[in-house]
């Protein structure tokens, strides 16, 4: 099978498409023929050795933690599905023919591989960092880097809840906050007090890791109102950096809930042939997106 694959830590040029031996599931997993995949911040930052604690890793690795495919394998124990079930997921090394996926759900109906590949990792973020922040029905939650795919999450899921929320983004931006019913502003020079205009800040989040902790802070008054997902700089602001992540399936589940219900959709900006994961990586890293990015395998 085909697979991209990286044998050193480094650039996007470390990324080859290599023939590969497949995968099997084992017990308590499933292997599914993956037909997207998703494009996460947490990909490239594993690919250069950021995360290592997090994210052990054995060189050469794989890449990809999302996928959404036709199952083709049931490993012993699994119930509750079935070959040749249209399911999406999280597992390892996903950006491949072929995947094996320690947590799934069926898909929705009418949503296509591409955008179910958007959705796992995606939600189960948006869901732990709302956990985490303790915003309650009626405060307002600060997004920093709101138009992404946590962020398009996160404001959907809060509004949901009760929770007014403020998203920053850049001017193109804005309305699509807007459309997701976020009060929005742009960052950059004067960003504190355009969002001081719009509103009290009860809790924050930083989605981008753009250096602004400080001025979150600030804004909440308290340091465990702010939790980043980006900021590796979070222990010198008394701040919490979220990287531990909680119940797959459940947040799954949550899922497939939300988009039944249509209360959450994450657009796709832009889909990749397999072969071009290093691009996905370079316009991921480069930041701006509206939604999310996946390749198609």
């Amino acid at each position: 099978m085909k697979k991209v694959s990286f044998a050193a830590f480094g650039g996007p040029d470390v990324l080859r498409l290599i023939a590969a031996e497949e995968p099997h599931a084992g017990p308590g997993r499933i292997r599914v023929r993956v037909r997207a995949a998703g494009v996460n911040p947490v990909d490239w930052r594993i690919r250069e050795g950021q995360v290592l604690g997090a994210h052990p890793v054995e060189l050469p690795s794989g890449v990809g933690l999302d996928a959404a495919g036709v199952v083709d394998e049931v490993g012993e124990g699994v119930e509750g599905v079935a070959i040749g079930d249209h399911v999406f997921g999280e597992g390892s090394d996903t950006y491949a023919e072929f995947a094996v996926l320690s947590a799934w759900a069926r898909m929705p109906q009418g949503l296509t591989f591409e955008e179910a590949a958007g959705y796992p990792s995606v939600v189960e973020t948006a869901l732990r960092v709302i956990r985490e922040v303790g915003v309650r029905p009626g405060e307002t939650l600060l997004v920093n880097g709101a138009s992404g795919g946590v962020g398009s999450a996160v404001l959907q899921i809060a509004r949901d809840r009760g929770v007014t929320v403020i998203g920053t983004a850049g001017a193109a931006n804005l309305e699509y906050l807007r459309g997701l019913g976020a009060l929005a502003t742009t960052y950059g020079e004067g960003w504190v007090e355009r969002v001081r205009q719009l509103g009290r800040v009860d809790a924050a989040l930083d989605l981008a890791g753009s250096g602004v902790l400080g001025e979150l802070v600030e804004l909440t008054g308290d340091p465990r109102k702010v939790v980043t997902i980006a900021d590796l700089g979070a222990p010198e602001f008394g701040v919490r950096f979220s990287g531990v992540a909680g119940s797959v399936p459940d947040a799954l589940a949550e899922a497939v809930a939300l988009i039944s219900r249509g209360r959450l959709h994450i657009p796709v900006e832009k889909s990749y042939p397999l072969a071009e994961a290093a691009a996905a990586h370079i316009d991921s890293r480069a930041g701006h997106t509206r939604g999310r990015r996946v390749l198609i395998v």
